[in-house]
């Protein structure tokens, strides 16, 4: 008992190990090509090298959440190729070990990694995104337009000609902007100011309803009206842009907070989308490492490794390819949201199920 206890942490151990150093190696690298963009991107800005050495530290944490399961598809063989040839696995199978034994204990480990990741690392990441996205937007070529989500709404500030709109919106329901106030400034003074119930910014000028407008010159002039027409520029594309990267909000504060958020002005079905893919985060990472066992523990001769390592990283390619396309159309609408998520991890847990029976048998 004690010897199989030690043997399990060895292996988990070792698993780890390869787990890390591949995290370290992937890092590096996207850590090289990121820091490439960035310097191309303050090209022509005076920011010396601190700044894009920064972002790209910020950046790729989330990058490496995102690849994870590539990352502990290339563990698993990694650490399971070592044991193998070295004769560990042969050795281990006198003590009672299976190849199901060894399946089991990296897709618990697996497992285990991903719910730290989403309970530890996602919300640090998603911060850390959030400061990318500010910092890198306020070098943005486009200084006309800024916008900013805060816990009370959207703020958006508006640059046309001499004449500066600061806008915000309590809530957001579609596309009607609700408890909407509207400051306006000519040369730095403020002349007009808007309180209305909502706003509707389908096209261009918004309409904005049942509310009262101060004009303010030497006195202060208030009128009440049902309809009124603001020309903006804040198009609806751009006011999409703004909620369009899930990654600054956490895993925790979809699942609490999902009804503010929707408040707030973010897609609904977006928002479930993200849900459904970090809570099956966890399940895609034990079947990678099923996937990586199967064609790892198949080969019987050092010879046939090769072959199998590259028909394994094809064969993940492809699942990636299909999880993508799968999770696209659920975006589009054309297949139910769950299913889109779920169905490529229900195809491969199938496959996987075959592959696992067949190499335990060996």
């Amino acid at each position: 008992m004690i010897k199989n206890s030690v043997l399990n942490t060895y292996i988990v151990k070792e698993f780890l190990i390869s787990t890390l150093n591949t995290t370290l190696i992937i890092s590096a690298g996207g850590l090289i090509m990121n820091l490439r963009e960035e310097v191309t991107y303050f090209a022509d800005y005076d920011v010396g090298i601190l700044l894009p050495i920064a972002l790209s530290f910020m950046i790729v944490p989330s990058i490496l959440i995102s690849i994870f399961p590539f990352i502990i598809f290339i563990s698993s063989m990694w650490v399971l190729l070592k044991l193998k040839n070295n004769g560990e696995i042969l050795s281990l199978k006198t003590f009672g070990f299976s190849n199901a034994k060894f399946v089991y204990l990296l897709s618990i480990s697996s497992f285990f990694i991903g719910v730290v990741i989403l309970l530890a690392f996602n919300p640090i990441t998603s911060v850390m995104v959030k400061y990318y996205e500010d910092i890198k937007g306020s070098y943005d070529i486009d200084k006309s337009h800024l916008a900013s989500i805060t816990n009370n709404g959207v703020w958006i500030k508006e640059n046309i000609g001499t004449k500066t709109n600061f806008i915000r919106s309590k809530k957001i329901e579609g596309d009607t902007l609700l408890d909407v106030s509207i400051y306006s400034f000519n040369h730095n003074i403020l002349t007009e100011r808007i309180e209305a119930k909502s706003a509707e910014i389908t096209d261009l000028p918004w309409t904005i309803k049942d509310g009262f407008k101060v004009t303010i010159n030497n006195d202060e002039l208030k009128s009440d009206f049902k309809t009124l027409t603001f020309d903006t520029t804040f198009n609806k594309a751009k006011f999409n842009s703004i909620y369009s990267n899930l990654d600054t909000i956490s895993f925790y504060k979809i699942i609490t907070d999902i009804k503010k958020l929707k408040e707030r002005g973010y897609n609904e079905r977006l928002l479930n989308e993200k849900k459904h893919y970090y809570l099956s985060l966890p399940f895609f990472l034990v079947l990678m490492v099923c996937l990586a066992s199967i064609f790892t523990l198949n080969s019987s001769e050092k010879k046939q490794n090769i072959y199998y390592i590259i028909l394994s990283i094809i064969t993940c390619v492809v699942i990636f390819y299909f999880k993508n396309f799968s999770m696209a159309l659920g975006t589009t609408e054309r297949i139910p949201l769950e299913v889109s998520v779920w169905s490529p991890i229900i195809i491969l847990t199938l496959f996987c199920s075959v592959g696992i029976i067949q190499i335990n048998e060996k």
